[in-house]
């Protein structure tokens, strides 16, 4: 599990799946930043990692200051699924 810090929006959300660095990852949690102020595009701060990391995003088994942090442009993130698919 790692925090991914996407310069620009690619279009994705919550449950998104997307391939970076030859990566795929699932989104699990995503904050949008600089809508208002900061940076001149939006920041996707998105906490990604694979199917078998979820349950331990669910029961926070994490500490996510001692995260490892990537940093990517919208452009090199491939979408793979945009989101996930709506739960009733």
């Amino acid at each position: 599990m790692k925090r991914l810090i996407i310069h620009g929006d690619p279009g994705i959300r919550k449950g998104a799946i997307i391939e970076y660095d030859g990566e795929e990852v699932i989104c699990f949690a995503i904050s949008r930043n600089g809508e208002w102020h900061g940076p001149e595009k939006v920041q996707l701060w998105c906490t990604v990692g694979t199917e078998d990391e979820f349950e331990d995003f669910e029961k926070r088994n994490f500490t996510p200051h001692f995260l490892d942090v990537d940093r990517v442009d919208a452009e090199a993130v491939e979408v793979i699924r945009p989101k996930a698919d709506l739960a009733l």
